[in-house]
């Protein structure tokens, strides 16, 4: 639909490299009124006074007077209850968009974002009622005689199975009898969770506690088999070496450490990692953090690390942590599969609705990424091949043959030749970040994980049904 480009935005956050990104992508989006506010009280202030405002867009996370408070308070004063409100938060579970929903707000954009999915909350938050996208179902097509398998994923080394599987049928080393493969690559998680959530995919490689908490919130996936296990890396900033820390506790202490999404398990090894510490991570808001993590785009984080002193470290998946230590920006300090040996990470969930209508196709392929998962075990350089153009397609990402390579061989790294899914390790995640960390809903995983296909694939039957 038609919007108000000249329309005047009020930005809310308490974050300073937020705010800066806030104004850069609403620019890029093509609005060019925008005043920015460092937290709710301040956001009130400007309404008052600095107004009128068309538009709010607010942070969850602040001090003083939080996004919903905020959101809260517009909704009772007159003067400013008409104001549409698009909460942008890290608070990305389906329990906070329904909070936020339920106080009246009038979208919600989780962290990390870009200017197109800031625009189209922006779309959405002036479209009619009727208008506004909901979930929807799934019907899988058929061509040929074969379903179409369309596979959201991101660009990453987590997603190489599905990579080198694509490189093989598009040279025609492999044929599949019952689907066509189509993949979807995106950027970033939130537009995967939201395709795998309207139906736009057949499924996706999706981070596991993305995909648990769909599930939780009646979205109609099944969890078939592991994309990968480890993979990721937390990359300490080079101020630890130039500054006059006594130790790593002293270091971090107060800084920021920026992760890719609240739901992963970059938050979960983050935060068992600093609180081992000593030190007490968490989201702003929170009541006596003294360690801030803040959600940005994997990509970006290098970035913008080099340029705010306050960021101490990121954790995030291959190749990126490898390539920003190569590059002297930091050092690693840890693998994530040091962390936990052999945890899984992505997951390939896919819609019930497919499972249903061909699940012989989705043997078939389940067979194949099983297949191409091996293959990265056994032929590392011919992997790392296929990598380099999967992932870095347009050259943008200055990926070298030597990283991916480094990448695939690093001792803890990452591992695709047992991708079958353990409901334990799935258990153990969704324990510690329900129990200790406060996040997401409890959900029955075995109704969750369907291991019929990768009880075919990898020979190991029904007997390891309970073993895994």
């Amino acid at each position: 639909m038609s919007i108000d480009m000249d329309m005047n935005i009020l930005a809310v956050d308490d974050s300073g490299t937020m705010r800066v990104m806030f104004r850069q992508y609403l620019e890029k989006a093509g609005f060019t009124r925008i005043t920015l506010a460092v937290n709710g009280l301040d956001a009130l202030d400007k309404l008052e006074n600095e107004g009128p405002f068309d538009l709010i867009i607010s942070d969850w996370n602040m001090p003083k007077m939080d996004g919903l408070e905020l959101l809260i308070e517009v909704r009772k004063r007159e003067a400013f209850k008409h104001i549409p409100l698009i909460m942008a938060t890290a608070q990305g579970d389906k329990t906070q968009q329904e909070t936020a929903r339920n106080a009246g707000s009038n979208g919600h954009v989780p962290k990390p974002f870009d200017e197109v999915e800031l625009k189209s909350a922006i779309e959405k938050a002036f479209s009619p009622k009727e208008e506004i996208h909901t979930a929807g179902s799934y019907t899988p097509e058929t061509r040929d005689g074969k379903v179409v398998i369309r596979l959201g994923h991101i660009q990453i080394t987590d997603h190489l199975a599905l990579g080198i599987l694509k490189h093989w049928i598009d040279k025609g080393e492999v044929n599949p009898d019952r689907f066509i493969l189509e993949t979807e690559r995106l950027p970033g998680w939130n537009p995967v969770q939201e395709k795998l959530e309207n139906g736009d995919v057949s499924g996706a490689l999706v981070l596991a506690p993305i995909a648990m908490d769909l599930f939780a919130y009646n979205v109609p996936i099944r969890l078939v088999l592991f994309a990968h296990k480890n993979g990721s890396g937390f990359v300490r900033s080079s101020r630890y070496e130039e500054g006059p820390y006594t130790d790593k506790e002293s270091f971090y202490k107060y800084k920021v450490v920026n992760i890719p999404h609240k739901m992963s398990i970059h938050n979960m090894l983050a935060h068992k990692y600093l609180t081992g510490l000593g030190l007490k991570p968490g989201v702003p808001g929170q009541k006596a953090i003294n360690v801030r993590f803040e959600v940005v785009p994997p990509v970006k984080m290098p970035p913008i690390m080099k340029e705010d002193e306050s960021v101490g470290g990121f954790i995030v998946a291959e190749p990126i942590c490898t390539r920003a230590a190569s590059s002297g920006l930091g050092s690693m300090e840890f693998a994530s599969g040091s962390m936990w040996p052999d945890h899984p990470c992505c997951v390939v969930a896919l819609r019930q609705e497919l499972i249903n209508a061909a699940p012989d196709a989705v043997q078939e392929l389940t067979d194949l990424l099983v297949k191409a998962g091996r293959f990265v075990s056994e032929d590392r350089k011919g992997a790392a091949e296929i990598a380099l153009s999967f992932l870095d397609p347009e050259g943008k990402m200055g990926l070298s043959l030597p990283v991916l390579l480094q990448v695939l061989s690093q001792k803890n790294g990452i591992t695709m030749n047992d991708l079958y899914p353990s409901i334990e390790d799935l258990e153990t995640i969704q324990n510690y970040m329900y129990h200790d960390m406060g996040i997401g809903k409890l959900i029955d995983l075995n109704k969750f994980v369907d291991r019929r296909f990768a009880d075919k694939a990898t020979g190991r039957g029904a007997a390891a049904s309970g073993a895994a």
